[in-house]
């Protein structure tokens, strides 16, 4: 008892110094979640955020290219998820003032000297994107589509500038987008004349400026042409990307008044793709296996229940000897695995990721994780993470103690550490990376201390406590008596060969996620929302279906040919569909993305492995537990003399 107070009120006192310390980066701040009304001439706060890519998928701070600079650069108070995004939302030069129109705004002029030139070079060469913020919406460049009766489609963020050719040049030129016309959407209050921000949209364009004189800062722009009201109009030539160039960055903001209730803003940014022949695709999928899933369950369940039936009605020693399948091996079902304290650590681990994933998903499908918080997922499944250790360390040792295993601590400090400690190395080797490309995707020290912090702080006095909660429960008992010999095993049929069960095993789980799977990888490499967590949930379940009933399947298969080595062997059944996701995401690289540089691919394929680890243990764990029920239920359904 005494241990158990101490435990808790270690991990108690733990957790509250972490949130006190870094209160900043661990809330659940939400930006704008409430709407803010506007009144004509207020001013609107715009913002810049990081310069993002999908070649390289190396983000960087909007200052870390010689843009235009306010006096004073504000750094905003950014949440847990967002610092490990590599958002960094800072206050901007631009000024609005909400219903007041715009035009030709001079920001600043900047003259190029070989180093900023090549600075912007690399930039438009790696196809970077400049992104921005009002009033919590990002901003988003409107492209038509070739049927005009659509909706155009959005991008999010304009590109720093393009590559290409000019009249009367036969060589590829740099050219920056060095005037931007802003949209401002909003919805007015016809009682109030309040207005609210319901869409935030650019164009952008390269020109080049000219001017009369000498530069004062306060030149009239000849490129300029208020009365047409386009920048563009006089304009002889784009802005080229030289050395010793002289860029004068300029703006318009034009306001558009909306039917769009600000409730509904996010629905344009939510519906950027074409997704109905994906939405049927996903149906047609989830049909399929729930058709598989209910056949498979039929067989099983008629087959059992002949094969109980079957086994009952023996009523003579000779009949009882002849007897063949599953119940000849009752006396070593239940013997202990090889490596048994690994299998209680692994699937410790499984529940905690099982328990993080499934509570993840009900906020979501709630509306709390939506794209409008920023960050907002990511921090919730850390923290879901971190205090799920505490059923981790429950069923490790709840297993651990059925195996008459005494050392809980033991297990308990393995649970803790071996699955976070991989992927902190990884992830660790793979910052150290970013850090060396000087990209604000680098995971700040305050914040490297503050995840540590949360795993020894919080997680692992967590696991300790489950650990010693369930360790005091009694052992889990064994429907039948194990033998003190072990039975032989027959040879085994080739297609009943550990290794061809379990990677034919994957398959099934793997098919009911691969399509939504394809929508979570472009949401993460192609910088796109994700956002039916609906279906999400829906394709959870399916996979957890179909983990159980491929493995207890395969497992009853396997008990059948007198094989009673289920342990491992049904933990690595669903988790083989780790395999087969590492590929698709191998697939995927090197046919929907345009990652050439060696760092971009090393980061890809690093974080992958990571997912695919964890999809591993997620699977095998569910599998296990599945077979797990599966024989205790069928060894205690017959008569074993």
């Amino acid at each position: 008892m005494e241990v158990r107070r101490s435990l808790a009120l270690q991990a108690s006192i733990c957790a509250t110094v972490l949130l006190l310390l870094s209160h900043n980066a661990l809330s659940f701040y939400l930006p704008g979640v409430a709407p803010q009304d506007f009144q004509k001439g207020d001013l609107l706060n715009v913002k810049v955020n990081k310069l993002s890519s999908t070649k390289t998928q190396l983000p960087y701070s909007y200052y870390s290219l010689p843009y235009c600079r306010p006096k004073t650069i504000v750094d905003s108070r950014e949440n847990l998820g967002e610092v490990l995004r590599g958002d960094r939302i800072e206050n901007s030069p631009f000024v609005f003032k909400m219903r007041e129109p715009q035009m030709c705004n001079v920001v600043c002029r900047l003259v190029l000297d070989a180093k900023t030139a090549k600075e912007f070079k690399e930039k438009i060469e790696d196809e970077y994107r400049v992104n921005m913020i009002l009033d919590n919406l990002p901003l988003v460049v409107p492209v038509p589509r070739l049927d005009q009766e659509s909706p155009p489609i959005y991008q999010l963020g304009y590109h720093v500038g393009l590559k290409g050719q000019y009249t009367g040049s036969k060589d590829d030129k740099y050219f920056i987008h060095n005037h931007l016309t802003f949209t401002v959407k909003y919805h007015r209050d016809i009682q109030t004349e309040a207005a609210r921000i319901v869409g935030f949209e650019v164009k952008p364009f390269s020109v080049k400026h000219e001017y009369e004189g000498k530069w004062n800062g306060n030149n009239r722009l000849t490129s300029c042409d208020a009365t047409a009201k386009r920048t563009v109009a006089n304009s002889k030539a784009p802005q080229e990307v030289e050395d010793k160039q002289e860029i004068i960055f300029t703006y318009d903001v034009e306001y558009q008044e909306s039917d769009v209730k600000w409730a509904s803003r996010w629905d344009t940014y939510l519906l950027m793709n074409d997704d109905q022949i994906h939405w049927f695709s996903i149906v047609n999928s989830l049909m399929i296996v729930l058709f598989l899933s209910g056949m498979v369950a039929m067989i099983m369940l008629r087959t059992l229940y002949r094969d109980i039936s079957k086994y009952n009605e023996l009523e003579t020693q000779e009949e009882a000897q002849e007897e063949t399948g599953w119940k000849l091996v009752h006396g070593d079902v239940f013997r202990p695995p090889n490596h048994s304290d690994l299998l209680c650590v692994y699937a410790g681990t499984g529940i905690q990721f099982f328990g993080m994933m499934l509570v993840t998903m009900m906020f979501a499908i709630l509306g709390f994780l939506s794209p409008s918080n920023r960050g907002g997922l990511m921090t919730a499944m850390l923290l879901l993470w971190v205090f799920m250790g505490l059923f981790a360390g429950y069923a490790s040792t709840r297993l651990y103690k059925m195996f008459k295993g005494t050392d809980w601590k033991k297990i308990a400090l393995r649970t803790a550490l071996m699955f976070p400690a991989t992927v902190f190395a990884i992830f660790f080797v793979l910052n150290a990376i970013i850090w060396g490309q000087k990209s604000s995707g680098a995971v700040p020290f305050g914040t490297m201390f503050a995840l540590v912090f949360l795993w020894f702080g919080i997680s692992v006095p967590l696991v300790f406590v489950g650990s010693y909660i369930g360790f005091r429960k009694p052992a889990i008992e064994d429907p039948v008596k194990t033998n003190k010999i072990p039975r032989q095993i027959p040879e085994q049929a080739w297609y009943m060969s550990p290794i061809f069960s379990i990677l034919i095993g994957g398959i099934l789980p793997f098919g009911a996620v691969f399509i939504e799977l394809f929508f979570i990888l472009t949401s993460i490499w192609l910088n796109q929302f994700y956002y039916i967590f609906g279906f999400l949930f829906i394709v959870f379940i399916i996979l957890i279906i179909t983990c159980a009933e491929i493995t207890i399947v395969l497992c009853y298969f396997q008990l059948c040919s007198e094989d009673y080595q289920w342990w491992w062997r049904s933990y690595l059944t669903s988790g083989s569909s780790a395999l087969y996701l590492f590929l698709y995401a191998t697939f995927y690289f090197f046919t929907k993305l345009d990652i050439t540089k060696p760092v971009s691919g090393m980061l890809y394929f690093g974080y992958m492995l990571i997912g695919s680890y964890a999809f591993f243990v997620l699977t095998g764990t569910i599998g296990f537990y599945a077979c797990f029920w599966f024989t205790r239920l069928i060894y205690s359904s017959v008569k074993i003399d």
